[in-house]
C-alpha cells in the first residue's frame, strides 16, 4: 500500500494473529515504519464458541476483540501502555476490574476511556458522544473499586496504564452486552453490511470504516412522519436537519475528516461512491424528530483500483499523489 494510506501515527501497529491452539485475538505493537490500522481480516473473526473463560496475558500495548479475563503483570517500569478493545457492531463493551494492585501515590494510574482516542483524535467524536470528554475518562486513582465495572457507549473502548515497579498490575474481565441501536460503530472487517438506526433521538451517529472501500447505499429514510415526508429545503441538507453525509480522511476523529456527500432525501438506491481514504464514515446527523434509517454495503477498494481510480469517485483528494 502507498505511504499516502499509512496514518502517520508513530507508535502503533494494529494487526490481526491469529495463533493455531488458541482463540483468535487482535495484537497492537510498537512498529513506527508500518501500516497502523491494518486491522480486521474478515476471515480471522473471533470464534470463542466452547472456549470460555479465555484468559491470557495483557500485553503493555495490546488490542482486543474478544470476552475473557487479561492480566497485566510489570516485568520492568512500563510507562506509556494502553490497551484498545472492540467488539461487534450491535455490543456494548463492560470493564470490568477484578483485581487492581498499583502504586496512585508512586505515579501509577489506570484510566478507562469511553471510545477510542490516537495522537489527540477520538472516537467517537465530541460531537457524537452523548458524555463531555472529561466524562469520558474513569480514573481508577479516583475512583478506586467505586467503579468497578464500566461500560462503554459503543462498540470500542480503551484503557490507559502506567506501572512502575514489577510485580505489580491488574486483572480485568471484558464482557459484552446487547445494543439494540448501535450508534456510534468501527467496523471490524473492511467488507460489510450494515442498517444504521436512530429512532426519534436527538443525536448524531458515525459508522467509521478504517480502510479505503467501495460504499453502496442501498436504502435511505429521512423525515418519516405519519407517513409524511419533509419537503425540499433551500438551505441544503443542513437545513433540513435530517441526513446522512460520507466523510473521508486520514484520522480518528470523524469532526476533522472531509465531507464528500450529503444525502437528505429519501430514496431506494442503490447509489455506489468510492472513497479511497484511510478511514471512510457514513455519518447519520439527526433531529429526534422521525426515525432515520440508512443501509449500505462496503467493500475494500483492490490495488487496482486505487491506482487506476475511474468512475463514480468521490475521494480524489485521497487518492492524490499515487
Amino acid at each position: 500500500m502507498s505511504p499516502n494510506f499509512k496514518l502517520q501515527c508513530h507508535f502503533v501497529l494494529i494487526f490481526l494473529t491469529a495463533l493455531r491452539g488458541e482463540s483468535r485475538y487482535l495484537e497492537l505493537r510498537e512498529a513506527a515504519d508500518y501500516e497502523p490500522f491494518l486491522l480486521f481480516s474478515a476471515n480471522l473473526k473471533r470464534e470463542l464458541a466452547g472456549e470460555q473463560p479465555y484468559r491470557r496475558a495483557l500485553r503493555c500495548l495490546d488490542m482486543l476483540s474478544l470476552q475473557g479475563q487479561f492480566t497485566f503483570t510489570a516485568d520492568r517500569p512500563q510507562l506509556h501502555c494502553a490497551a484498545f478493545f472492540i467488539s461487534e457492531p450491535e455490543e456494548f463493551i463492560t470493564i470490568h476490574y477484578d483485581l487492581v494492585s498499583i502504586d496512585c501515590q508512586g505515579g501509577d494510574f489506570l484510566k478507562v476511556f469511553d471510545g477510542w482516542i490516537l495522537k489527540g483524535e477520538k472516537f467517537p467524536s465530541s460531537q457524537d458522544h452523548p458524555l463531555p470528554t472529561a466524562e469520558r475518562y474513569i480514573d481508577f486513582c479516583e475512583s478506586g473499586l467505586s467503579r468497578r465495572s464500566i461500560r462503554s457507549s459503543q462498540n470500542v473502548a480503551m484503557i490507559f496504564f502506567r506501572v512502575h515497579k514489577p510485580g505489580s498490575g491488574f486483572t480485568l474481565t471484558i464482557k459484552t452486552d446487547p445494543n439494540l441501536f448501535p450508534c456510534n460503530v468501527i467496523s471490524q472487517t473492511p467488507n460489510g453490511k450494515f442498517t444504521l438506526v436512530v429512532p426519534h433521538q436527538h443525536r448524531n451517529c458515525s459508522f467509521s470504516i478504517i480502510y479505503p472501500v467501495v460504499i453502496k447505499v442501498s436504502d435511505l429514510t429521512l423525515g418519516h412522519l405519519n407517513g409524511l415526508q419533509l419537503k425540499k429545503s433551500s438551505a441544503g441538507c443542513e437545513g433540513i436537519g435530517d441526513f446522512v453525509e460520507l466523510l473521508g480522511g486520514t484520522g480518528l476523529d470523524p469532526s476533522k475528516m472531509t465531507p464528500l456527500a450529503d444525502l437528505c432525501y429519501p430514496f431506494h438506491g442503490p447509489a455506489q461512491m468510492k472513497v479511497g481514504c484511510d478511514n471512510t464514515v457514513v455519518r447519520m446527523v439527526s433531529s429526534g424528530k422521525h426515525i432515520n434509517r440508512v443501509t449500505f454495503e462496503y467493500r475494500q477498494l483492490e490495488p487496482y483500483e486505487l491506482e487506476n481510480p475511474n468512475g463514480n469517485s468521490i475521494g480524489e483528494f485521497c487518492l492524490s499523489g499515487l
